[in-house]
């Protein structure tokens, strides 16, 4: 077996050590005689992994106790229509800001549930920085504040959480969760989409504060409301119960790398890396202003796009796949999740300046 180092947004690489141990727990799970994908998810079996899987976030996130942690269906794009139905009330505006691709698709969504107020936009700088929070315009009295921590696509990425007084905060973090220590405490709702930090698509960890459980808008269908999914500790129906799984392997491999503090200072190591090896070159080049670069998607291009294909097909070579930039925007676009070991990152660094030596 030859393994590629997987440079894909998602679903994204998996650290090995996770894949070798659902491997060998794939046909019988602690003895239990079955798969854990053929369990009942209300057996005793079944339970204990669901706990573990909430008792380890909660640890490495140092999560607060009025906080439910849900696992939910639908990933992360479905959280788009259920913070809206859950979080207005009698409100009828919430305010957002927009940073690229994935903050238009949930103001698209929004706009079906309320009125939204934009707070601020970096739409007319191509989504290659964020704006300044003290510019940002924001109604006291809206519902919530939505951002994206992380954009995937443009490789934007919040450096702080936002200051954005006694609203509450609400932030898809799906590309860059668990990546940096972050105060769980200043935000109303967290969640991610599973498939880029966390190993599998399918499933989405979503973070809610008490006491903004419960006030689901009139008409909220019942798989839409917070409230049965919280009452029922994320089993109000068949939940994706090997997603799930697959999520605590994760988890308890981080704790096992020393958790958050450890991962984000290699993360921090893998992407200064790369974008000294793209600053200090006049072949390649990185659009996004240094302030906002993001630690987890690094696009770049190449001086010369006529060499992009053979850029592409030199990097698969190598064993280093999936490193086309998103359609939208063309060029490379390099995704060091947690996963992404710094060997290759090291790799991609020495396979990109021997195809400059040999093409500039």
């Amino acid at each position: 077996m030859s393994r590629v180092y997987n440079f894909s947004a998602g679903p994204a690489a998996v650290p090995l050590e996770v894949l070798q141990k659902a491997q060998s727990e794939m046909l019988d799970w602690h003895g239990s005689g079955m798969s854990v994908m053929e369990m009942s998810h209300r057996g005793k079996d079944y339970i204990s992994i669901a706990e573990k899987a909430e008792a380890d976030v909660r640890e490495l996130m140092n999560i607060p106790s009025n906080y439910k942690v849900l696992f939910l269906q639908g990933g992360a794009t479905l959280q788009f229509s259920m913070v809206p139905m859950n979080l207005l009330g009698s409100k009828s505006k919430a305010c957002y800001v927009n940073t690229g691709a994935w903050s238009k698709k949930a103001i698209k969504e929004a706009k079906l549930h309320c009125d939204v107020q934009l707070s601020a936009s970096s739409e007319d700088t191509d989504f290659t920085s964020i704006p300044a929070v003290d510019s940002w315009d924001i109604d006291p009295d809206a519902a919530y504040l939505h951002y994206t921590s992380n954009e995937t696509i443009g490789g934007v990425e919040f450096q702080q959480i936002p200051d954005v007084g006694g609203i509450d905060l609400v932030a898809d973090m799906s590309s860059n969760i668990l990546s940096r220590e972050i105060d769980v405490s200043r935000f109303g709702i967290i969640y991610a989409g599973g498939q880029k930090n966390m190993g599998p698509s399918g499933i989405a960890l979503t973070i809610v504060r008490d006491d903004l459980i419960g006030q689901a808008r009139t008409g909220t269908p019942s798989m839409l409301d917070y409230k049965n999914h919280a009452d029922a500790d994320s089993m109000f129906n068949t939940p994706p119960t090997y997603s799930w799984y697959f999520m605590g392997l994760v988890f308890e491999w981080l704790k096992a790398q020393g958790g958050i503090a450890a991962i984000e200072a290699r993360n921090r190591r893998k992407s200064e890396k790369l974008y000294a090896a793209i600053d200090q070159s006049d072949f390649y080049s990185n659009p996004v202003e240094v302030s906002s670069r993001s630690r987890m998607n690094i696009p770049f291009v190449l001086a010369n796009n006529a060499l992009d294909e053979s850029f592409l097909a030199e990097a698969k070579r190598a064993g280093l796949v999936t490193l086309k930039g998103h359609r939208s925007v063309g060029g490379m676009r390099a995704s060091i999740y947690n996963a992404m070991p710094e060997d290759g990152v090291d790799a991609l660094i020495s396979m990109m300046a021997e195809f400059e030596r040999t093409k500039a």
